[in-house]
């Protein structure tokens, strides 16, 4: 008989955990945003025919059930806990840990999404680049350093980068990886650590024919620095010290931003407190931007297309050029940007990285 009654209580608090959750989740009003993961949060979707037949509304409907859910950065990281702690297992949700890293699987290489990226810049190019000493670089992502050595899958990067050089006759291929190494990555990001990156700068700008960025001083930030992995990986982590680098003409740059019209300093420090403190280089994911450097060493001109890694690297290119002009093609058609640059015979560097290259569908 006691067995029962504690068979009966047990249900009866499952019953009310679940009745109050599901209430929780009806009343209290959608989040938009998730701090922890860093991305948009799905919300509940409109109702109409057309949906409910084709089974659209009931998977958007799911996404924003499972996106809304009460505690569920709580229930994320219990369900990290069991799988990296009680199942063993080597991953969770695409992250895993290796040498102090949190880094993500990216795997396997992506042969459409490399041959897409190429057509695009084939076609930025073909439309104005005919004048222009053009170069390319990759930026590695943490799996280059981590995936193979540990046993974990990773993509063919000797295959890419063969690939890369092939598809873009046009262009000087300038080898960064064989100066990096996982070091110089935060440990909690996918992001490389400006601090770091003065060999690599000086290898650019060398292939370049220009003047590198010399001595910098590292600045450490007050505030510490959990990146993204930290809150995909749904686990308490330790945090980056975060760093960036400064000298008296990099500090007397000016930096145009395309999209609000204004003038800024090349290190956004209002970011540090922000909701990502690696858009502190740069204001982060901006479409169109124009480093101006009046103290140049040269009258030269620079067009950077590039992705979130070239935030933090195209600083570092700055004393050479009187201009550097960063290009998203993420968020910029190639076939509007006569709208908004002149070509005219500028230096050129494609600068991506290879997670952005294994998944290019978004460049345009």
């Amino acid at each position: 008989m006691e067995a029962k009654h504690r068979k009966i209580l047990g249900m009866s608090l499952t019953a009310a955990l679940w009745l109050g959750l599901t209430v929780a989740a009806w009343c209290r009003p959608p989040a938009a945003f998730s701090e922890t993961e860093r991305r948009e949060l799905a919300q509940m979707p409109a109702l109409t025919a057309e949906d409910l037949e084709s089974g659209r509304f009931m998977s958007d409907f799911e996404s924003y059930t499972l996106d809304q859910f009460p505690l569920r950065d709580k229930f994320r990281g219990l369900k990290a806990q069991v799988h990296y702690r009680l199942l063993s297992q080597l991953d969770n949700n695409g992250i895993y840990f290796a040498r102090g890293h949190a880094a993500k699987l990216e795997y396997p290489l992506q042969e459409a999404s490399l041959d897409h990226a190429l057509k695009v810049f084939g076609q930025v190019h073909a439309r104005y680049l005919g004048d222009s000493r053009i170069f390319a670089a990759l930026v590695p992502d943490k799996g280059y350093f981590l995936a193979r050595e540990l046993g974990y899958p990773a993509m063919d990067y000797g295959a890419l980068a063969e690939k890369m050089e092939q598809g873009m006759p046009y262009a000087s291929y300038v080898n960064l990886s064989e100066l990096l190494t996982i070091d110089d990555y935060y440990r909690t990001d996918p992001h490389w650590r400006q601090e770091r990156l003065l060999p690599a700068a000086e290898r650019l700008c060398a292939a370049m024919g220009v003047p590198g960025p010399g001595n910098m001083t590292a600045v450490p930030a007050e505030t510490p620095f959990l990146g993204a992995y930290s809150g995909q990986a749904a686990l308490p982590l330790k945090p980056d010290g975060f760093r960036t680098l400064q000298s008296d003409w990099l500090n007397r740059c000016r930096v145009l931003n395309y999209e609000t019209g204004e003038w800024g300093e090349v290190y956004d420090w209002e970011k540090l407190s922000g909701r990502d403190p690696y858009e502190t280089f740069l204001s982060g994911s901006v479409s169109l931007l124009r480093i101006e450097n009046p103290y140049a060493e040269t009258d030269r001109e620079l067009i950077v297309f590039r992705d979130s890694f070239g935030s933090a690297l195209a600083p570092l290119l700055c004393r050479g050029y009187r201009t550097v002009t960063l290009v998203d093609l993420r968020y910029l058609s190639g076939a509007m940007l006569s709208r908004f640059l002149d070509f005219h015979g500028q230096d050129v560097l494609f600068l991506y990285s290879t997670l952005v290259l294994n998944n290019s569908s978004q460049l345009r």
